[in-house]
């Protein structure tokens, strides 16, 4: 199964949302699909309006370095086809001087974002599962009465993005 994406968008930004640059070109990037990462998500204050403790942990399991790598190696040789070359005059960012792996991860690291895929806070799993929160019925263990209905509940991460199966989770 695949483990990157990629997006093509038509303009050239540093990222989504972003202003959009002075010159001409497209931007290809890449996006982890399976990360091994793990990160947490803790509550802070027995306040419920009080935001939670976040620590992503990206790029913190060396198999995601190396896959992210790999994904933006192979981004260049997608820009490099005779579908895409005929439109690239340079490459922005991360240039052309970044060739050895740790340059190329040191580029992702420093310029990285998330695309907001984020799932398992909530896991679906067996009562055996300690770090199961919901049953396969998506009821919270121990609370009478609540369910969690989204990409939280999913055990791990899928291939492709979280809107679909969110959607049928929440049907």
């Amino acid at each position: 199964r695949p483990d990157v994406q990629f997006h093509l968008a038509t303009l050239s930004s540093d990222m989504a949302g972003s202003p959009v640059h002075t010159f001409s070109g497209f931007t290809l990037s890449v996006c982890q699909l399976r990360p091994q990462s793990r990160g947490h998500v803790r509550i802070k204050s027995p306040d419920p309006f009080a935001a939670p403790a976040m620590q992503p942990n990206y790029l913190s399991a060396p198999a995601d370095c190396a896959t992210i790598v790999r994904g933006v190696k192979l981004a260049r040789k997608l820009a490099a086809t005779g579908a895409l070359s005929p439109y690239v005059a340079g490459e922005y960012r991360p240039g052309h001087d970044a060739t050895s792996d740790e340059e190329i991860l040191a580029f992702v690291r420093d310029k990285g974002a998330t695309i907001f895929h984020p799932v398992g806070t909530c896991g679906m799993g067996s009562a055996k599962d300690p770090l199961a929160v919901v049953d396969q019925r998506l009821r919270v263990r121990g609370i009478e009465g609540l369910r969690v209905v989204d990409a939280s509940v999913m055990p791990d991460l899928m291939s492709g993005n979280t809107n679909a199966p969110t959607i049928m989770i929440a049907e």
